[in-house]
Parts: structure tokens; C-alpha cells; sequence
């Protein structure tokens, strides 16, 4: 698996290369959440180039933290790991940055779940690789967005049980919808292993969640000419649907979806379709259509 180092972090991403001219897509993880949350999406996106990144704490990435804030007690950890100490979305974009010059790659369409949608919208911003966006169950933050529901907070960080396992499906729960969960239980079971296998430990996920809570490009987005995509499933418990409202509204060349009945983990409950919608995207950013959408849509 190749690596780059950055500010003596070393950062892993996965490279599926592709023959000719093939569109290379980028994709961003969330808060928490290793590789494996893409895993529909890029099946659904056959003839691509394929490039995914370890966010720092993430599967076989460093994480790159002060080295006594792990260890500190619970409470005190989480306060600093969440605040002042958290990592910082200009720092991950700077991460992406390293990956794709690293990788050999000069565009790139980007694609990413919550944190990873920051990221994406902050290097959109910043650099200059980022051929078009599509941002899937986040926000530009600041004072418009509407936070994450304070029981939604708490369950993410939760350990209601004696085993990591328990502790692990109690966090899952929130991202999806109660029906898509009773009716796979089978592919619950499957997500717990894989989330215990390649997830971040508690340290790194509270510095992403810190992030992500941090995050604010709201005086900047007028300024953002990038062709985006904005998905947002209107029963999301994770991050409200007002903001893929919101979010849409603030970028200058955006189309919005917004997915009946959508969970946050949309990309896995909903991922035919998504792919379905980025490929025909992706088909029209690479012909220099327009994507401005005049009203919203529903997938």
C-alpha cells in the first residue's frame, strides 16, 4: 500500500489505476469510519481510477497526535481532542494534497462523507487538482449550519457495553435507518467487523469529530467555481438535512439530491443510486456541461 509522509505523519491510501483517459475519483472518509464505507459506490463505478485515503488515525494512516493526549483520562481527553487539540480540516486537505502529488494524479473529481466533504470543499478552495465535488452528508459549517443533535454526539462516543463489539454496533446505529438495519442484519454484523478491523481508535475519532464541529467556509464558498454535487438523505440523525439545503444554496455551481427516506450512511443504504447519479455527474463535468440544477431533485 503506498505512503507519503506529511508534517512526520505517515498517510496510506489504496491506488486502483485504470487504462486511457479513465476520470480519477477521490474518495474522503468520515468521521470514524475507515475505507470500507465506499465499497458499494466504487463497484458502482466501473472504468474509473480509484484513489482512497487513510484519514489520519484511519486503518494503516498515523495519527499524528501529541503523544500524551491518548493517554490522558476519558473526559479530559475528549474535551481537548475535540477542541483545542483536534485536528484541523486546512491540515487534512494539506494531507490530501501530499496523496495526490504523491500519487502522480492532476485532477481529480472528489467525493466525501461528512468530514470527508470538508475536506473536500476546503481543498477545492485552496488547491488545485480538485476537477469537481460531490458532498455527501455535510455542511460549510459555521453559525448557519445546524449542529449535530446532542444525542446523536453522545451516542458516536458512547461505551454503553463491556465489549468493543457492543460498543461498536451501540455508535453504528445512528447511521442508519432503524428499517435498512432490521431488514440486514446479516450486513450489520459484517460493517461491525470491518469497523473493529480498519476504524479509528477513540483518540482519532474524537480529534475528527473535533474537525468536523470546527469547520467553517461559509465567507469563502461564493468563491468556489467548482462543478458539485450535493447528496443529503432527509433522515439523516447525523448531520441534519438543513445543511445539504443550506450547502447548496452557498455554492455558486451545485446540484442538490436529497434522498427520501436517506440515512447518513446513505452511500451504503442508497448506493446504486448514488453511483447511478455520480457517474452521470462525473459524465457531464468531463463534456464542460453545466451542473447548476434550477430545483432540487429527489433520488
Amino acid at each position: 500500500m503506498p505512503r507519503v509522509t506529511r508534517d512526520d505523519v505517515s498517510l496510506a491510501y489504496e491506488h486502483e489505476r485504470a487504462d486511457g483517459d479513465a476520470p480519477i475519483v477521490v474518495f474522503l472518509q468520515g468521521i470514524g469510519l475507515g475505507r470500507w464505507q465506499w465499497r458499494w459506490i466504487r463497484e458502482g463505478l466501473q472504468g474509473t481510477e480509484q484513489l482512497s485515503p487513510d484519514t489520519r488515525g484511519t486503518g494503516r494512516s498515523d495519527p499524528g497526535l501529541a503523544p500524551l493526549v491518548p493517554r490522558l483520562p476519558t473526559r479530559l481527553r475528549r474535551r481537548l481532542l475535540t477542541g483545542r487539540f483536534a485536528y484541523d480540516v486546512g491540515g487534512l486537505a494539506a494531507d490530501l494534497e501530499a496523496v495526490l502529488e504523491d500519487a502522480g494524479v492532476r485532477r481529480a473529481h472528489l467525493v466525501g462523507l461528512d468530514l470527508g466533504g470538508a475536506v473536500a470543499q476546503r481543498y477545492a478552495l485552496e488547491y488545485t487538482r480538485a476537477a469537481s465535488l460531490t458532498l455527501i452528508g455535510t455542511t460549510h459549517g459555521g453559525s448557519d449550519a445546524v449542529p449535530m443533535p446532542d444525542e446523536t454526539r453522545e451516542q458516536l462516543l458512547a461505551r454503553p457495553g463491556p465489549t468493543e463489539r457492543e460498543t461498536v454496533r451501540h455508535r453504528t446505529r445512528p447511521l442508519f435507518t432503524d428499517a435498512f438495519s432490521n431488514r440486514n442484519p446479516h450486513l450489520m454484523d459484517r460493517l461491525i467487523e470491518w469497523r473493529l478491523e480498519r476504524d479509528p481508535a477513540d483518540p482519532s475519532l474524537e480529534a475528527q469529530l473535533g474537525a468536523f464541529e470546527r469547520f467553517d467556509v461559509t465567507e469563502r464558498l461564493s468563491r468556489l467555481r467548482v462543478p458539485s454535487l450535493v447528496i443529503h438523505g432527509a433522515e439523516d440523525r447525523v448531520v441534519p438535512v438543513a445543511n445539504g439545503r443550506l450547502l447548496h444554496e452557498a455554492l455558486p455551481d451545485s446540484q442538490y439530491f436529497e434522498l427520501e427516506n436517506g440515512a447518513h450512511a446513505c452511500v451504503i443504504e442508497n448506493a446504486v443510486r448514488i453511483a447511478e447519479r455520480l457517474e452521470r455527474f462525473l459524465g457531464a463535468v468531463s463534456e464542460g456541461e453545466s451542473s447548476v440544477a434550477v430545483k432540487p431533485q429527489h433520488l
